[in-house]
């Protein structure tokens, strides 16, 4: 859907909806297993186990999964076997993503995405990951359905000493989050209903994680050239917001153009509410208010993971010339080639593609909002809209061109706005769904602004006073 005289090919949109071979057995494979662990993989059905098995058969993990599956089924499975099952589970979900990811770039003409061939490596606390595991497979024997608080507080202890220590800190939040949770839904025997694809994602990642080693993601390299802004994703919780902005890197020397994030992440209190989140964000990636004011930013030895990910300094940053959003998509995004993709994070939820469509026709009903382009429809995640923004679904719906992230959930593909060009007064304008990233004059934006300056305030206040005394 990006005309090929600005510089791009016609999506190939009858491609998203068509079904990718293997994708269905390799999810029945994952299904199986998280039916087990629902059950508790104390004496698991030996069917369900059996089928994960099968879906790597003809890989090097072959053999350290069946006996994982047979010693599980006899109830005598440890430690290294649960870590053989969750690496089982990964890998079918990898190769899950990997198949979703090449239809994508079949689909959109964009280059494919490299291979990640980095080894995981660095300093590790060896006795805390063992007692991270030691929770996680005792989570795994009783099953979801077996959980109580006794077991589910068995975590806080062992996040407790990750915490202060930065290279477990990933490990640490991902397990007192999933403990939190856990310990919301106890006594497990009594839930109505468990939600099962979640509570295994959470857990086998826990056990890869844990495994030392696994969590380290190393620098690999600088970036040095301009950076054009494609817009910003807000993902907000009510005690954390994450603000990560998909940009296109144009490397000095004329390289060949590269699709890279930069991202933040903050602890926020449940009174700062949308466009407040903003001016908590804004001090930690000064890419924000570039992205809100449509500037580029030049970088300078930036350092840069292999997955793509900026690690962002300012002291490596400056801003750069007027970037419009919408003209880097269409002349320079087609060409972007995206990065590689750690061996951890090869999941199906974790598919975030940045595209452009234009030329199609948007329609809203009882099924919500929906892109149809060469008589084939994409259905528009309006959900994903951040509230401390102008864009809406209505803008959404009023629009003619398009930038955002596809993603796959539930068995297809769906996108996520990030900026619409729409109609006004009969002129055209992009709304941005990070407008707001560098400060607003919006009155609703400004007084949620205000609101959360006098919210922080307070607090701050409050907390000193609770010091002092």
């Amino acid at each position: 859907m990006v005309p090929a005289d600005q510089g791009g090919g016609v999506m190939r949109a009858d491609l998203l909806a068509e079904p990718v071979a293997g994708l269905a057995e390799a999810l029945a494979a994952v299904e199986a297993f998280d039916r087990a662990l629902t059950s508790g993989l104390l004496r698991p059905d030996a069917a369900d186990l059996a089928e994960l098995a099968g879906a790597v058969a003809a890989t090097p993990l072959a053999g350290a999964v069946a006996e994982a599956a047979d010693k599980a089924v006899a109830g005598a499975a440890g430690e290294d076997h649960f870590t053989a099952l969750a690496a089982a589970r990964t890998a079918v979900l990898g190769a899950v993503h990997d198949a979703l990811v090449n239809r994508i770039a079949e689909a959109t003409g964009q280059p494919a995405i490299g291979e990640n061939t980095d080894t995981p490596g660095g300093a590790y606390a060896v006795n805390l990951l063992a007692a991270a595991r030691s929770w996680l497979c005792d989570l795994a024997r009783s099953g979801w359905r077996g959980i109580d608080h006794d077991l589910v507080s068995g975590a806080s202890q062992v996040v407790s000493a990750m915490l202060p220590d930065p290279a477990l800190r990933r490990l640490a939040v991902l397990l007192d989050g999933f403990a939190a949770e856990l310990a919301a839904s106890c006594p497990g025997s009594a839930l109505e209903r468990v939600p099962v694809r979640r509570w295994a994602d959470l857990w086998t990642r826990g056990m890869l994680l844990a495994v030392p080693g696994a969590a380290a993601t190393p620098v690999t390299g600088t970036a040095t050239g301009r950076l054009l802004p494609l817009g910003v994703d807000v993902q907000e919780h009510a005690t954390a917001v994450q603000a990560q902005v998909h940009a296109v890197l144009e490397p000095a020397g004329r390289g060949e153009p590269r699709l890279v994030r930069a991202s933040a992440s903050v602890p926020k209190p449940d009174t700062v509410v949308g466009a407040g989140l903003w001016q908590l964000l804004r001090p930690h990636l000064s890419l924000l208010s570039a992205a809100g004011e449509g500037l580029s930013m030049e970088l300078t030895g930036m350092p840069i993971t292999a997955e793509g990910d900026l690690v962002w300094s300012d002291e490596h940053a400056r801003p750069g010339e007027p970037a419009e959003a919408f003209t880097t998509a269409r002349v320079v995004l087609p060409s972007a080639t995206a990065p590689a993709t750690a061996p951890l994070d090869r999941h199906p939820a974790r598919i975030a593609v940045p595209v452009f469509l234009e030329g199609y026709t948007a329609r809203s009903d009882d099924d919500g909002l929906t892109f149809t382009a060469t008589g084939h429809d994409l259905a528009v995640d309006a959900d994903r809209i951040p509230a401390a923004s102008p864009l809406t679904a209505e803008a959404v719906a009023a629009s003619h061109a398009c930038i955002g992230l596809l993603r796959w959930d539930a068995g297809s593909f769906h996108l996520q706005p990030l900026a619409v060009e729409t109609t006004k007064r009969k002129k055209a304008v992009a709304v941005h769904a990070g407008a707001w990233a560098g400060g607003t004059t919006d009155k609703a934006g400004a007084k949620a602004e205000k609101a959360a300056t006098d919210a922080t305030t307070a607090l701050s206040e409050r907390a000193g006073r609770l010091l002092r005394g």
